[in-house]
């Protein structure tokens, strides 16, 4: 168990389009090679590798939650001109539905304190249709506040996603949750991330992910280039080297003084994501679009997941 006294965590990095966030755990039993978040266990002074072994509970936090709502939550976000809510994110730093979930239960006690409120903003980002068990639960928040999940799958290829997630649902798993939150009414989308060059970025990979998105029904798809941090790296590196020698090289040129991947090959990623969305008529993330000043009958049509595609 992890003593808490928040659980509503304050994000102030333009990097990001959300002001809050809500981690329910710290560390993650999926034990993905390429995790960023693993620098939270340093904090600690707990080694990065340590991150999907050492799983810690927040156990009771959802306590804090009808406070600190009251306390630090606006209900209109500057960044939108005033006509939007401030966004909460779910799942920044740990998956909400990792293994642990089962027994602690802590992700669902903080989203039944969030579906006695109504005029939120609210994502969460997953790799598990253990989702699927709060269904009746998102629902209610839905019918009150902007519900967003995002569901993460950075292949379809089975046999690597094991390699890069060892404990996660496998995609299919992922899409068919998708599939049963979108035909229940539910807004979500798919983060194909993080693109690892070499590795998910052949022809035809992307396509693949953004092609079974669209099967179950997303709204919205996105990828972001892997960014990798000195503490991912000590997980990172070793993997790569055991599985993909060939690329050491080059991600040691890239990766070396860098946490991007150099711009020109990102910016080659993102042309081939809006080529796809564009294929596909992928909305963009609407709590993205909420963040811009609209009218109040366009923001209305986002709560209700009416944006048009771009």
């Amino acid at each position: 168990m992890l003593p808490v006294r928040s659980i509503l965590n304050r994000c102030d990095s333009n990097r990001v389009p959300f002001e809050w966030t809500i981690n329910p755990y710290r560390g993650c039993e999926f034990g993905c090679k390429y995790c960023f978040a693993r620098y939270t266990h340093e904090y600690m002074e707990l080694n990065a590798t340590e991150f999907e072994k050492k799983i810690y509970v927040k156990q009771g936090a959802e306590a804090y939650l009808p406070q600190e709502i009251a306390r630090k939550y606006s209900y209109e976000s500057a960044a939108s001109g005033g006509v939007a809510p401030e966004h909460i994110a779910i799942g920044t730093a740990t998956d909400p539905y990792q293994p642990a979930e089962k027994e602690y239960g802590v992700t669902r006690a903080c989203l039944e304190e969030l579906a006695k409120r109504e005029g939120l903003s609210i994502s969460i980002t997953t790799k598990s249709n253990q989702i699927l068990r709060d269904l009746e639960l998102l629902k209610r928040i839905a019918e009150k506040s902007a519900l967003f999940i995002n569901m993460t799958v950075s292949t379809t290829r089975t046999r690597l996603a094991r390699l890069l997630e060892p404990r996660a649902p496998q995609p299919a798993l992922r899409l068919a949750a998708l599939k049963q939150l979108r035909e229940a009414g539910i807004s979500g989308g798919v983060f194909a991330s993080p693109l690892l060059p070499g590795i998910t970025d052949r022809e035809g990979d992307l396509e693949a992910v953004a092609e079974a998105a669209h099967g179950a029904g997303a709204q919205w798809f996105t990828s972001g280039v892997l960014f990798l941090t000195p503490s991912s790296s000590k997980v990172f590196m070793p993997f790569l080297q055991e599985k993909f020698p060939r690329l050491m090289e080059k991600y040691r040129q890239w990766y070396a003084k860098n946490t991007y991947a150099p711009e020109e090959y990102r910016k080659r990623v993102a042309e081939r994501v809006r080529r796809l969305r564009q294929k596909y008529g992928f909305d963009v993330r609407p709590w993205d679009e909420m963040k811009r000043p609209v009218s109040p009958v366009a923001q209305m049509k986002l709560n209700l997941g009416l944006t048009t595609a771009v």
